[in-house]
């Protein structure tokens, strides 16, 4: 790990600007536990969009059934995932940010795009493929390729994906995908061609470039 990804974990692993001087709205109701694995040698990254209360207490991301769901679909087991000499994990918010009024988890916090993913990515020229996992990833890193609807965006995805191949310079490939939550359950049978179309693809770009 080179010396700016080690000073961008070590000052990420201390932040508190959502705990002590949030710049929207309440403060986080609880003490800051940031997950970030960023890297210098992994050319996959998984952007998804914040810990849940397991990773909050495991420290830990993707310990949940979310993960094991996203595991299956990029065809890996815990000892490649884990690996963040390939793969890095740097979610949309690194805390958990609470619950709201029906009990689903807020929002990822603004302050952490506003303040670090800038210079985490930049921080990661080796990147090939990143895993944009639901809306404020896709946000963050599609930008005007995203959709009015996750459905549309997903359904979009050999564009994106193949968008890279049309600029040498154009690096790394985005791959969009729905948020691996039980929640999402209903959404994976109405649209089987995720499973059909992107799934096959997703594990071989995973296999090739973690290898």
């Amino acid at each position: 790990m080179n010396e700016t990804i080690s000073q961008l974990s070590r000052s990420i692993g201390g932040c508190r600007i959502c705990r002590d001087t949030p710049r929207y709205g309440a403060a986080l109701p609880h003490e800051p536990n940031p997950v970030c694995v960023p890297s210098t040698t992994a050319r996959i990254c998984i952007s998804g969009q914040a810990p849940g209360t397991r990773v909050h207490q495991s420290g830990r991301p993707f310990t949940d059934p979310s993960g094991n769901r996203l595991r299956d679909w990029m065809g890996i087991d815990e000892d490649v995932f884990y690996d963040p000499g390939r793969v890095a994990i740097v979610p949309m918010g690194f805390c958990f940010p609470g619950h709201d009024k029906k009990g689903g988890d807020l929002p990822p916090r603004r302050e952490c795009r506003e303040h670090w993913h800038d210079a985490v990515f930049a921080a990661m020229p080796q990147l090939e493929l990143i895993l944009a996992v639901g809306r404020y990833a896709q946000t963050y890193h599609m930008g005007d390729q995203v959709r009015p609807t996750l459905t549309e965006t997903v359904n979009n995805w050999r564009a994106v994906f193949e968008a890279a191949k049309s600029d040498v310079m154009t690096r790394p490939r985005i791959l969009p995908l729905p948020h691996p939550s039980w929640r999402n359950n209903t959404w994976l049978k109405r649209n089987p061609w995720f499973d059909t179309e992107i799934l096959p693809v997703l594990r071989a770009e995973v296999a090739r470039l973690a290898a």
